[in-house]
């Protein structure tokens, strides 16, 4: 088991299609064409509707700007993870001018995704976990077990298959644990 690392820092922004802002995926996993997780860093620069994504459990937190409008929830910079289903496409308005977003989607047909903040130490389930992620809005020091790694700002580390060792965190700023499996979904 090994853990790859990539920064949204080290990424060319890809426009989108209708002119909103910009994205940088960090991974589609395991492929980009036919993925179950992909998680990204968004900069939206103006209001509109989010694109629809059937079957899809979206996961999304400002981490830069004043904040988004999304149903009638306000978000901010330092607010809880908002989990919604991908296929309602809600409308977001902006709260004052351009953000930084996290954005994470997971396929709910094809297994189960666990997304919890990493401000505990996280135990990779025996045998379960087959993909484990760590996503870090301000960096810090991820260790498992007796590997230790310094991640950049909206950096993502992960491992496939990881060992079965307490994980880490100590960082600035928003940062999350995300462990996949093809155990049943709970229902997210």
């Amino acid at each position: 088991m090994s853990w790859s690392v990539i920064s949204a820092e080290d990424l060319a922004p890809q426009a989108w299609k209708n002119g909103g802002g910009q994205t940088r995926e960090l991974l589609a996993w395991p492929n980009p064409s036919d993925w179950i997780v992909r998680l990204s860093v968004a900069d939206i620069e103006r209001d509109g509707p989010f694109s629809a994504f059937e079957g899809i459990q979206r996961w999304f937190a400002v981490l830069r700007g004043d904040g988004v409008r999304l149903y009638e929830y306000e978000l901010r910079v330092g607010d809880e993870l908002l989990s919604f289903d991908g296929a309602l496409a809600p409308d977001c308005e902006l709260i004052g001018g351009a953000t930084r977003d996290f954005n994470l989607m997971h396929r709910r047909s094809r297994g189960r995704l666990i997304v919890q903040p990493a401000d505990h130490p996280f135990l990779p389930e025996a045998g379960n976990s087959r993909w484990l992620g760590l996503f870090t809005a301000g960096g810090g020091l991820l260790s498992h077990g007796a590997r230790a790694m310094p991640l950049r700002p909206l950096s993502l580390a992960w491992c496939e298959s990881p060992a079965r060792q307490s994980c880490i965190f100590d960082g600035e700023g928003a940062a999350w644990w995300m462990a996949w499996s093809e155990a049943e979904s709970l229902g997210d």
